[in-house]
């Protein structure tokens, strides 16, 4: 769970290292402009009353300057000073970071420029002028993909105006079917450039960032699609909140944003989509294209579908453990197939013999796995073998490698009892139980609010989903584990804290907040570190890897969104070149980004606890900052 930010910042107050991994528990209480103690325990911050939507819809347009940068046109006085810095640079260098092309609009000049260099050979460019050809090759796309969805617009609009009845549906059919034959789409690609047409009408501000090359169509979509479920006025606030930050997104990083702010913003209005969309549930069949089939089950109850997939996960983890041949995906996908098939997923099982004889043999996939066996991962950390160790097959729901839970969650069995010993205990395979890493907000946590939790590996749920599997957790017992994370005033960790043993029931608010009390925080540092939690050897001790995570809720690469609990802890300096075991040289990286790393090329600072500084092999620098938490 995350409580709001305490009183005084982390360290105010204290000796140096005092409640570093184990210390006392900080006081929490004190005063913060009439801040109250119990809500801060209770995880209410009295700040927090939602945004500002006429505020923000209100706000001025930015002027085009601002929206479209420069694109002198051929009247403009300052045209000949860009005109002579592109001629005095050259088409090599014209494109180059902090070039004169590096923040032109997109448009005819810049359209121009483009070509001319890629008609005079991109091998004359430097790497650093080849990136900012790119950048500008996606501002022209999106600017063209701005310009094709206007004039689709106009087309529609005169559709509908000649129509005696706009309202009809046979009117978008025959918009779409006209669309279908003069671009030659099939009936449903037409249907879904007809509906994000009509539904970038509503927000104009994301048509014109389009038109202007600040996103590109795919950022355009998500914006429509995350924000469908508010007014016209709040998903107007909700996109000018975010339009700023969103060149900056990835796709999946904008959707876990919008998603969250709209949770915000009208929780109400996302549940009742979500009751409404469960009337289409349903279980889809379609072949793949390589002559397989595929099966999933569409707009399912959140939970239930959680809870199922971690379930999956772990009979599949259980069958690797005990030498079932295949990687972990493999194994998923041979229980679910199991399991709806009503067969028992211990028929999955190798016979005991070829148990014995394959352990430890590899397989077309990798190193086979076998019961209870680990290697040591770049960090020194202890990992399962097999498969599992690779991040690019790590589906949603797979638990940490070291089965720690998620920083700021509860994590326990999301359904059926606990976990047993072995494939072979009382009860089978079958009646395994998943693990949840579940992030969420204290308020809501105790019903005092309804701002939305996550899950690792699947992004924002709703506070109802999330309470629902919280309470599951609960039930979980000793198999429950439980972490606390306090937040600084702009979101980022402050202190965390673990506890095996529960709160208590929902109901007894005393009890828990004197539980919230009673735990021992470890601090996070900001700004420059003081090494207080350096330990000497190579491996980072529980306490420590639990800080890193909370600080760092994902992989430390830009872009990328993999669960900080299925990463490496990576040394910034390696350990054998004499860099610390501390939070500022430890953050977590998946395997992939790890080996990126460590590729020719590549180079990786950390100047700040959690500040991490990667610069690529063509020159430029991208900078990831520490994860920031809904309170």
């Amino acid at each position: 769970m995350i409580l709001p930010p305490p009183s005084q910042p982390p360290g105010a107050g204290q000796p140096a290292g005092a409640g570093q991994h184990g210390g006392p528990a900080p006081v929490v209480a004190g005063p913060r402009d009439a801040w109250d103690a119990d809500a801060v325990l209770a995880g209410l911050d009295p700040d927090i009353e939602g945004l500002d939507l006429e505020g923000l819809a209100g706000r001025d347009e930015p002027a085009e300057a601002e929206l479209y940068g420069v694109d002198p046109g051929p009247d403009d006085a300052s045209a000949d000073g860009w005109v002579a810095g592109v001629a005095l640079a050259g088409p090599a260098e014209a494109f180059a970071d902090g070039g004169p092309l590096e923040g032109l609009a997109p448009g005819a000049a810049l359209a121009g420029l483009a070509g001319h260099a890629f008609g005079a050979g991109l091998g004359a460019l430097t790497d650093d002028a080849l990136i900012g050809l790119l950048h500008a090759s996606r501002r022209l796309s999106a600017w063209q993909s701005g310009i094709e969805l206007a004039a689709v617009a106009e087309l529609d609009q005169r559709r509908l105006r000649e129509s005696r009845r706009p309202g009809w549906s046979r009117v978008s059919e025959q918009v779409s079917a006209e669309l279908a034959a003069a671009l030659v789409l099939t009936g449903r690609s037409a249907d879904a450039l007809l509906g994000l047409t009509r539904d970038l009408a509503r927000l104009p501000a994301v048509l014109r960032a389009l038109l202007a090359g600040q996103i590109d169509r795919a950022r355009a979509a998500v914006f429509a699609a995350e924000l469908s479920a508010l007014n016209d006025q709040a998903a107007n606030a909700a996109a000018a909140a975010l339009l700023p930050d969103a060149p900056a997104l990835t796709t999946g990083q904008l959707r876990a944003a919008l998603r969250t702010l709209v949770h915000c913003i009208d929780p109400a209005a996302v549940r009742r989509r979500m009751t409404k969309s469960r009337a289409d549930a349903r279980v889809e069949t379609w072949p793949e294209g390589s002559g397989n089939l595929a099966l999933a089950g569409r707009e399912l109850a959140p939970a239930d579908a959680v809870a199922a997939d971690r379930r999956v996960t772990a009979i599949a983890r259980a069958l690797q453990a005990a030498g079932a041949p295949g990687g972990l995906d493999q194994l998923r996908a041979a229980v679910f197939t199991a399991l709806l098939a009503g067969r028992d997923p211990e028929t999955l099982l190798p016979a005991p013999e070829s148990a014995s004889a394959g352990a430890g043999r590899p397989t077309e996939h990798g190193p086979a796995a076998s019961g209870g066996s680990s290697s040591v991962r770049p960090d020194g950390n202890a990992s399962p073998a097999g498969d599992a160790n690779d991040p690019d097959s790590i589906p949603p729901g797979r638990p940490s490698r070291q089965g720690g839970p998620a920083p700021g969650s509860a994590t326990g069995p999301a359904a059926g009892p606990a976990r047993p010993g072995s494939p072979g205990a009382a009860g089978g395979l079958a009646r395994l139980g998943g693990s949840v890493h579940l992030t969420l907000p204290a308020a809501s946590w105790l019903g005092l609010a309804d701002l939305p939790g996550a899950a690792a590996g699947l992004g924002p749920l709703d506070a109802w989903t999330s309470r629902d599997l919280a309470a599951r957790l609960a039930a979980g017992g000793t198999g429950t584990r439980w972490r606390v994370t306090l937040v600084r005033p702009d979101g980022t960790a402050a202190a965390h804290a673990c506890a095996r043993a529960g709160p208590g029931p929902p109901g007894d608010e005393a009890g828990r907040r004197g539980w919230l009390a009673s735990l021992r925080f470890a601090w996070i540092e900001a700004g420059p570190c003081s090494h207080g939690c350096q330990v000497p050897a190579y491996r980072p001790p529980a306490p420590l890897s639990n800080v890193i995570r909370a600080r760092n809720r994902t992989c430390a690469f830009p872009g990328c969104r993999r669960p900080a609990v299925a990463c490496d802890l990576d040394h910034t300096i390696a350990w054998d070149q004499g860099g610390r075991t501390c939070p500022c040289n430890l953050a977590p990286l998946c395997r992939r980004h790890h080996r990126a790393k460590q590729a020719p090329g590549w180079t990786l600072s950390q100047p700040e606890p959690g500040v991490l500084v990667w610069t690529a092999p063509h020159g430029r620098s991208y900078t990831v900052t520490p994860s920031t938490y809904l309170c």
